[in-house]
């Protein structure tokens, strides 16, 4: 079996990748901060809440527009619908 050609990147994977590459700065090479023995003393891990899967029927365009825009479309979706509940009347933490 022959592999799979690889496929193009998308455009802006491209455009990602030229910012990335053409940058003097190396992530690498960057000074690490040491973190204080005290650090995480009173953290609490806050695990994201469940989400409810749903079947929702919305335009075409209006789907390939928050897709466009990259991974976790649906994550932005949520956002913003949970903004604009908040914004009439919903209350933090309300089921």
């Amino acid at each position: 079996m022959k592999p799979k050609p690889a496929t193009k990147p998308f455009k802006s994977q491209r455009s990602r990748q030229q910012r990335v590459t053409d940058s003097p700065f190396d992530p690498l090479e960057a000074p690490v901060p040491a973190l204080e023995p005290d650090f995480f003393r009173g953290a609490k891990l806050r695990l994201p809440e469940a989400k409810q899967p749903v079947s929702l029927r919305l335009d075409k365009d209006l789907v390939a527009w928050f897709k466009a825009e990259g991974r976790g479309y649906q994550t932005r979706i949520n956002a913003i619908l949970r903004l604009y509940a908040q914004e009439h009347g919903l209350k933090p933490g309300a089921p």
